[in-house]
């Protein structure tokens, strides 16, 4: 018996030792508040002191740095407040808040304010993978930020909380079938539409490049009167990387190039309100093209808001996929004759 009771004793301690420790709860998301240096852009066009670029005027831009090293991968942003507090995310997993600061000129100055969060899941715990976190898109709107992820693929709500931002509250229907959606070419574009438009308000997704068999990307209206998908006509190696609606109705969509032969070049391109519409292939004019010849980098984030003057302003931010050969950028314009 002495014996047996020897045996079993042995087989629990193994186990013990062999099975695999519980699963241990991730540690809350801390927000990490730090210092963001810029230094101040005044010419758009390398060389050239011109500021007007067809019917967008530079206004001025920063190049922003931190020591941080999560810092960087800026991806999609909103103002909360017209060109003053602002809300985005990073196709790492993180959530980032601040402020633009102005001279008294009125131009971009400075960021103030600035933390970050990484994203939780529905129990508080940290996401941490790329493959789940990778934030491109972000539309906001009555305090909910709606949050376009890549790789895998979802649209999802978020209350914004942002001393403390907590998991999704859900997920959304996208529309646009999953195996047309792909891994790293998922919605870059999340946006509400006006609510006086014929989609009364709808949020709109358009993906970066996910194309139909005709080669153009696909887009939907994803709840409302207007549901269903359309695309976007896609030229000259462009694919789309955000978008806003302008106070007319019309949406402006900011386009990305990039080949090892010439570098990154960025695109805006104005669609007409009333070309989204289901089964329709949307296309417009470029307002802007630029390329290394002018202050850019990754540029994947874009936001239309009205200066205090009424003046329609369009702001741009990249991504520098923590490279030290690439910049994060903001730059600022004004958009006439609209």
């Amino acid at each position: 018996m002495a014996g047996r009771r020897l045996f079993l004793l042995a087989c629990g301690l193994a186990a013990a030792f062999l099975a695999p420790p519980p699963a241990a709860r991730a540690e809350p998301a801390k927000v990490e508040k730090f210092a963001v240096s810029a230094r101040p852009i005044r010419n758009f066009q390398l060389g050239s002191t011109e500021s007007r670029f067809g019917p967008l005027e530079f206004v001025g831009g920063l190049e922003l740095n931190s020591g941080s090293w999560d810092f960087g991968a800026l991806s999609g942003f909103r103002f909360l407040d017209p060109g003053s507090r602002f809300v985005g995310v990073t196709d790492t997993g993180f959530w980032y808040f601040g402020a633009i600061e102005r001279d008294a000129e009125g131009r971009p100055s400075g960021v103030a304010d600035f933390s970050m969060q990484q994203m939780v899941d529905g129990n508080g715990d940290i996401i941490g993978e790329k493959w789940t976190t990778d934030a491109e898109g972000l539309a906001v709107r009555d305090g909910i930020a709606t949050v376009g992820f890549e790789r895998a693929h979802r649209l999802s709500e978020f209350r914004l909380t942002p001393d403390d931002m907590k998991g999704p509250l859900r997920d959304l229907d996208f529309v646009v079938p999953a195996y047309e959606l792909r891994r790293n070419r998922g919605f870059e574009t999340v946006v509400h539409s006006p609510a006086d438009s014929a989609h009364a308000g709808a949020r709109i997704v358009v993906s970066e490049k996910s194309l139909d068999k005709k080669g153009d990307i696909f887009g939907a209206v994803i709840e409302g009167p207007t549901k269903g998908i359309f695309t976007v006509a896609r030229s000259d190696g462009f694919d789309i990387t955000d978008g806003a609606f302008l106070p007319g109705g019309d949406l402006l969509l900011l386009e990305r190039s990039y080949s090892v032969a010439r570098g990154v070049a960025i695109r805006l391109k104005r669609i007409a309100g009333d070309a989204i519409r289901k089964g329709n292939r949307a296309d417009g004019a470029v307002l802007l093209e630029a390329n290394m010849g002018y202050q850019i980098d990754n540029m994947e984030g874009l936001d239309v808001w009205r200066r205090a003057d009424g003046a329609t302003m369009v702001s741009l931010i990249s991504d520098d996929n923590h490279s030290i050969l690439q910049r994060n950028l903001y730059l600022e314009f004004r958009l006439h004759g609209d």
